[in-house]
């Protein structure tokens, strides 16, 4: 374990705004973890690769960046079994699947981030969710400063939720998750988008596929910076979706469980006109409104005030109010979006 003073942060979020934390913690081993001093709640941050991360202000709280790595794969007649570090890449994890004919994974390519923030974010695309997936998370518990192992009903999966950001929120470090993947695949084309590819189907098909559909849509953050999809699809009763359907008959709508339906935020936003609305250096992308990017040296207050424009233009017109993916870190921590002061 080993620390820094005033550490630049800038390169360690895909939205490249500048922060910087006065201490830095680097956990590699369970006795890095057994040496983690105590923090309050929410005077510290865990860093992955800063993918679904805003950092708000010029400093940040204290940062644990974990380094748990490697790929282990064991197999049942039925499964394999892969247990991976919660610090390799979620997008490396898929190639190497793939690579190595361990199928279920290739509609999740390209999501950024490491396979740690996967089961906090419960991540999902084009028809699939990190939860539909999951087998066990190893968890290390900062107050008993034990390893325990949590399945899949422990984590309280739901759409871009889990246990992680609410009971457990802070509460430990993810360290590994172990995937169960059958090795009776079936291409999953429910998606639009996937269910043109020509048969037969292979699963590398159905990686290239979604790896093009993002790349179309989705712009690279090393090029222009941004976090991906900014804002959660929002959630509405069946009775909300007629009464839109009404006004807008083209609306795009998924039903779900619990006589509710997911809404696409994109269209939402496109609809009040913002798609390649730009000010101060941030906008919404020209491609693909569900994203916000920043143009230039712009600050994460720059893009929070984006993000309150949208959101008011939505609210506005649709009386829908939509929430951010991304988490919003200040110098005290992170912070719910409504409950920012900036």
């Amino acid at each position: 374990m080993s620390q820094s003073i005033s550490h630049s942060l800038k390169s360690k979020n895909s939205f490249s705004v500048e922060a910087s934390t006065q201490q830095i913690i680097f956990t590699s081993s369970y006795e890095d973890l057994l040496a983690l001093p105590s923090f309050e709640q929410n005077r510290f941050y865990i860093l992955g690769e800063g993918s679904n991360t805003l950092f708000t202000d010029s400093t940040a709280p204290i940062i644990i960046s974990p380094n748990f790595t490697g790929i282990e794969v064991n197999e049942t007649l039925s499964h394999y079994y892969v247990t991976v570090g919660a610090s390799e890449n979620w997008h490396g994890l898929v190639q190497y699947c793939v690579s190595n004919s361990i199928f279920g994974l290739e509609n999740l390519a390209l999501i950024p981030g490491s396979v740690g923030a996967a089961p906090v974010q419960n991540i999902g695309a084009y028809g699939i969710e990190f939860s539909d997936l999951c087998s066990e998370i190893c968890w290390f518990e900062f107050e008993s400063k034990t390893l325990k192992v949590l399945n899949n009903s422990s984590c309280q999966f739901a759409y871009r939720d889990s246990i992680f950001k609410n009971s457990l929120y802070n509460k430990g470090l993810i360290i590994s998750v172990t995937l169960k993947l059958a090795k009776s695949w079936q291409a999953n084309l429910s998606y639009h988008g996937l269910n043109s590819l020509p048969e037969p189907v292979t699963a590398e098909d159905v990686m290239r596929k979604v790896i093009r559909l993002r790349e179309s849509k989705l712009p690279n953050p090393k090029v222009l910076p941004n976090a991906g999809s900014f804002f959660k699809n929002p959630m509405v009763t069946l009775a909300k979706l007629d009464e839109l359907k009404t006004i807008y008959p083209e609306i795009p709508f998924y039903p779900q469980a619990d006589n509710q339906t997911k809404l696409a935020a994109g269209w939402l936003i496109e609809q009040c006109g913002l798609k390649g609305y730009r000010v101060n250096n941030v906008g919404v992308h020209n491609k693909q409104a569900l994203v916000l990017v920043n143009y230039g040296r712009s600050t994460g207050k720059d893009i929070v005030e984006l993000a309150r424009y949208v959101q008011a233009s939505v609210n506005d017109k649709f009386a829908i109010k939509l929430q951010p993916e991304v988490k919003m870190v200040t110098a005290n921590g992170e912070v719910l979006f409504d409950n920012l002061e900036i």
